[in-house]
């Protein structure tokens, strides 16, 4: 369960808050030669479009925004070094699938529905992507969920793949006919250098709940017929193919939900076998993956940096170029060009704003400046502590230029998932976690046992123990940040969303530390969770068991269960319509506090899924939350 920080206020600080000064770089993709980019590009004064730039120096060549009605996203290239992308008209329920060429844009297919994820085939001549026609809602578990009434479960949206021609008439949304069969859900998928066929991650049923079952599978786009690779025991991302064709590769590894990627590389014959792990007790975690025709690629998180490695399926990573800081692209953390020698990516840290770099891949350099007058208003340190025989990192955040003695109150925000990390992103001046630092607050993001960075094994280390070692790591961090900043232990706050959320209620029936907390989207009933959330999959590989197997080991980890030892006045809010973790969790909380005595609160935002998107709702959430700190924590005595 994960939370972006996008979705809700300031939990978990693993995405980005832009400020609305900042350019944006979007979808960035890199060209085979290696000598262009692409990125889907807007500021606080020009409509985001395609642009397309050099990936020398920067200079932009072109923009292409061929739909005043549309938005734009998934740009890709094509092995000639042209352009497709996606432009979806929202009030017409349509996303096209547009190819440039030169000067000329086109639209190859229209789509009723939703779609993500165009890849060309290695010869150029198609291009595949996923579909959900009719689409009853946005793609994935975190979106709002459908109202659940008439037959539950007799109807799920299904994300196929589709393929088109680049040559020849468009093919109109009636004619779209995809060709991977029905009832099965695509996740991600990559090109077989044959043109014939893909890898996929897929899973029969329900597409948000069954991703963490999910198997490694060929499929014919002749015709349809789907083989199955490998059922890996660990959740898998980044299926990616060897040049020859002869292996798959793919991160596999303990992973708490589809698109926060963390684990091992593994690799697995094409033909079909059982997966082998090639970088087995890796003191870091692998992000993303690419197989180029230099060889294996990917990132890595490693404590506080974030590394370009090769990876070699015999000796394991050899470090690239690495930075204290996040990188991002349209597939993945990183663009390679097709040899692997050049790359691009989007650098940014929680004081520098968002910039291109490019070139050579030990050696990237920035190539756009757009926001380089950008100032921050916050500080940040990389802080490191031991606790039960593991190292643990985390991230302080404090004022620019504040007093370095005069105590103050701190916040502890306890990231989402539990398998990813607090990971730097810019902090513009007008971004939520800015405004509660600027009100006189300190934030500390700890990345706890259970966490990406520091490896499988550490990842690994809160299966069956959720709030036990986890919380222990983070009240040992407070102490670390004790020693190194100006904090206040009398007046600490916690704040967490999703399993941070969790965290934020069990921690009130454990220790009295805390003075005031603000719990989104949170679990407080582990039992009543399992048999009424949409996701139901997620649990076994953290718990091992169905409820309904260890009954007891379900009720240990519930807030419900020992509500009569809670003290901490408590703020809760949740979606409406969050199919991760359903409203009723946060109902159960704030009814167990009440009967306590508790000061409690509890707001349920309409029409929202799993965070807080409206920006209405946003800013009433905000809102609520620094007056709760400030009552609360701010005050305390």
């Amino acid at each position: 369960m994960r939370v972006t920080l996008t979705a809700i206020l300031l939990i978990g600080v693993a995405s980005p808050a832009l400020a609305q000064s900042v350019h944006n770089y979007g979808s960035l993709a890199l060209s085979p030669r290696g000598d262009r980019i692409a990125t889907i590009e807007g500021g606080p004064k020009d409509r985001a479009a395609v642009t397309i730039r050099a990936a020398s120096d920067g200079k932009i060549l072109r923009r292409i925004d061929p739909c005043a009605t549309c938005t734009y996203t998934d740009v890709t290239f094509a092995p000639s070094g042209d352009v497709a992308f996606l432009a979806r008209d929202r009030k017409a329920g349509t996303v096209a699938l547009d190819y440039a060429e030169g000067a000329r844009v086109r639209t190859l297919a229209t789509i009723e529905g939703i779609a993500q994820t165009p890849r060309f085939s290695p010869d150029g001549t198609k291009v595949a992507l996923l579909v959900t026609i009719g689409a009853a809602k946005e793609a994935g578990a975190t979106q709002a969920g459908v109202r659940q009434i008439g037959e539950i479960g007799e109807k799920s949206d299904e994300q196929r793949l589709a393929v088109f021609p680049v040559t020849g008439a468009p093919v109109v949304a009636a004619a779209v006919k995809p060709v991977s069969p029905e009832g099965r859900y695509i996740y991600e998928y990559a090109w077989t250098p044959d043109n014939r066929g893909v890898v996929a991650t897929t899973a029969l049923g329900n597409g948000d709940a069954n991703w963490w079952v999910a198997t490694l599978d060929a499929i014919d786009l002749t015709t349809g017929a789907v083989r199955q690779i490998a059922k890996p025991s660990t959740q898998l991302n980044f299926p990616r193919v060897s040049p020859d064709g002869k292996t798959v590769a793919y991160i596999g590894g303990l992973m708490s939900d589809f698109g926060s990627v963390g684990g091992d590389v593994y690799t697995v014959p094409f033909a079909g076998g059982t997966p082998s792990d090639r970088t087995p007790g890796y003191k870091a975690t692998v992000t993303s993956l690419d197989w180029t025709q230099g060889g294996l690629r990917a990132t890595i998180l490693s404590g506080a940096d974030t590394s370009i490695v090769s990876i070699d399926p015999a000796k394991g990573g050899a470090l690239l170029w690495s930075r204290p800081a996040s990188f991002s692209a349209g597939d993945g953390k990183v663009a390679y060009a097709a040899d692997g020698r050049t790359t691009a990516t989007v650098v940014q840290d929680f004081t520098h704003a968002p910039a291109i770099y490019a070139g050579p891949i030990g050696a990237p350099r920035q190539i756009t400046h757009d926001n380089d007058a950008v100032a921050s208003s916050v500080t940040a340190k990389s802080v490191t502590w031991r606790n039960d025989n593991y190292t643990i990192q985390g991230w302080l955040l404090g004022p620019a230029g504040g007093d370095a003695t005069t105590k103050m109150p701190m916040l502890v925000n306890v990231h989402g998932g539990p398998a990813a990390a607090s990971t730097p992103y810019f902090i513009g001046s007008d971004s939520s976690v800015a405004g509660l630092i600027g009100a006189g607050y300190y934030m500390f993001l700890p990345n706890p046992r259970g966490s990406y960075g520091q490896g499988e094994a550490f990842t690994e280390a809160n299966r069956r123990d959720f709030g036990g070692g986890d919380l222990r790591d983070i009240l040992a961090g407070i102490d670390a940040v004790e020693k190194v900043a100006p904090i206040d232990d009398n007046r600490l706050g916690l704040m967490g969303g999703s399993y941070g959320g969790f965290m934020a209620m069990w921690a009130n029936t454990q220790t009295n530390r805390f003075k005031g907390i603000v719990a989104g989207a949170g679990l407080s009933n582990w039992v009543s969770y399992y048999g009424t959330n949409g996701i139901d999959q997620w649990m076994l590989p953290f718990f091992g068991k169905t409820l309904y197997q260890d009954y007891k080991a379900y009720e240990d980890v519930s807030a419900v269960y020992h509500a009569k030892t809670a003290k901490t006045p408590t703020f809760i809010y949740v979606g409406e319509r969050d199919i991760e973790v359903p409203p009723t969790q946060s109902t159960e909380w704030w009814h167990a506090l009440k009967d306590m005595g508790v000061p409690t609160s509890l707001v349920i935002y309409p029409d929202e899924g799993h965070g807080i998107r409206n920006p209405d709702h946003s800013a009433d959430l905000r809102k609520r939350a620094l007056a709760w700190f400030d009552k609360y924590v701010k005050g305390a005595q």
